[in-house]
């Protein structure tokens, strides 16, 4: 058993007879009255993010996962199709599970995180940032670098990012993926 001092992000626990991954969390000590943890949890099993306080000093059900290299072969519907590098071993994994799969490019290292009294592949972590190459974009413009204006640029995986007006067609753009957002322009 753990308590809300030992909160932190991708922490996995037992909360309402489910099991939730922790987004976010900010530990508040008001003025007046006790502290408390705020976080931003999302279910493993359906993918729905849930805001919850916990008090402080709260006794939270961790647990156990074990942390193992997968990498991403293909998508099929809403399945995505995962294998392991060291034994080979294939999972199929549903769409809801994963944190940007807008962004997952064939071939693709991600950590998956395995529940291990079940087994059962609980998370999948993406790699912090992503090259993708521009495939659609509107063309830009010579001078258009000083503003911080953005158009919709679609990538090879299909997601639009928005990008600076710089950046064109056949650009390799390196791209955040927790907020899914355009990082810099990749200089081969």
């Amino acid at each position: 058993m753990a308590s809300t001092s030992d909160i932190r992000n991708g922490l996995c626990i037992k909360f309402n007879h489910d099991i939730y991954k922790i987004i976010e969390f900010l530990h508040v000590k008001p003025g007046k009255g006790p502290a408390f943890v705020r976080t931003k949890l999302r279910s493993l099993t359906n993918g729905k993010v849930l805001d919850n306080t916990f008090s402080a000093g709260h006794k939270i059900d961790v647990v156990r996962v074990e942390t193992q290299t997968y990498q991403f072969l293909y998508p099929e519907g809403n399945d995505f199709h995962f294998m392991n590098i060291e034994s080979f071993e294939q999972i199929t994994l549903n769409k809801n599970i994963l944190d940007a799969p807008d962004l997952l490019k064939e071939g693709t290292n991600v950590m998956v995180q395995i529940n291990t009294e079940t087994d059962l592949p609980l998370s999948v972590d993406m790699p912090a940032s992503i090259i993708l190459e521009v495939t659609y974009t509107e063309p830009g413009l010579k001078g258009n670098t000083a503003t911080n204006a953005t158009k919709p640029a679609t990538v090879e995986t299909g997601a639009t990012i928005n990008v600076p007006l710089f950046i064109n067609e056949g650009d390799k753009i390196k791209i955040d993926t927790t907020s899914s957002s355009y990082m810099e322009r990749v200089k081969e």
